[in-house]
């Protein structure tokens, strides 16, 4: 009889992490999914997911967590899927510090608390799947996005340096790189704007209206747009092949930025992508 295997997914209140949370389940994993909010376990328990209170700006709930799965797991953590975090928009001489240091410490520093929780059991049964959902943005810069730019690319470095450290271990880290998920992503990053950007006295006021009509669902739809499933699927190959991907890019716009930065001098890409909306 094969033993079912563990998962932990993170950020499964919605979008990515709940469609993939419940796609693993369907598919035979064992599911612990975390959420931040108690409003939102609910759902998950409801569908028969083991659902926990974790967030990555509180190394508690992450330690708890780890040891949850673990108690519950006999033991074992087969793979990681770090999912949950927000987008802060604004520009780079418009955001605080603190601001800056807030979109780290759940885009980054939590994830790496994690992952290094998890790794010892992966180590002691001798393989292991450490799957970072990433942007497009830790590949390409972008305007407006240099608070998650600069934690996406931060996680980008860590994770590829993890892989090669881990070479031979039977872990085998991947990243994927969505461009437009249909999420609640937007949403959230709006209020995120709103709470710490302040339009009236910024020197970008003129662009931050035009962005925000976008932001609040007013702009142009952007037809290149996916559902959660599309992360799921490359997740899946992540996950089960012998020899996964070091990066999935995910969508159209995504796979195009992947190939414009190969392909282009630096300075005609930045310039190319200071006028990309």
């Amino acid at each position: 009889m094969v033993e079912q295997r563990t998962i932990v997914v993170t950020g499964c209140s919605s979008g990515i992490g709940a469609h993939c949370a419940r796609a693993l389940k369907a598919d035979g994993w064992r599911v612990f999914a975390t959420v931040r909010k108690t409003d939102d376990l609910a759902a998950l328990q409801a569908d028969g997911i083991e659902a926990f209170l974790m967030d990555y700006a509180r190394t508690e709930t992450i330690t708890e967590l780890v040891g949850t799965a673990l108690e519950r797991s006999g033991g074992r953590v087969d793979a990681l899927f770090n999912n949950g975090a927000y987008g802060q928009p604004g520009a780079v001489e418009d955001l605080s510090t603190a601001a800056l240091r807030a979109q780290f410490e759940a885009n980054f520093f939590g994830w790496h608390e994690l992952t290094r929780q998890v790794i010892p059991s992966m180590r002691k049964h001798g393989q292991g799947r450490i799957v970072q959902c990433s942007s497009i943005l830790g590949v390409v810069p972008y305007r407006y996005r240099g608070a998650y730019t600069a934690s996406k690319f931060a996680l980008e470095g860590l994770s590829i340096t993890l892989r090669m450290e881990l070479h031979g271990s039977g872990i085998h880290v991947s990243l994927i790189e969505p461009g437009p998920i249909a999420t609640r992503f937007t949403a959230n990053a709006l209020a995120k704007f709103n709470e710490n950007i302040d339009v009236e006295n910024s020197p970008h006021a003129a662009d931050y209206i035009r962005q925000l009509a976008r932001l609040e669902g007013t702009g142009p739809v952007n037809r290149h747009k996916l559902g959660p499933e599309a992360v799921y699927s490359v997740l899946k190959h992540a996950l089960n092949a012998k020899n996964p991907r070091p990066h999935y890019p995910v969508t159209t716009p995504a796979k195009q930025g992947m190939f414009l930065k190969r392909l282009l001098p630096a300075g005609l890409l930045y310039n190319l992508m200071r006028w990309t909306d």
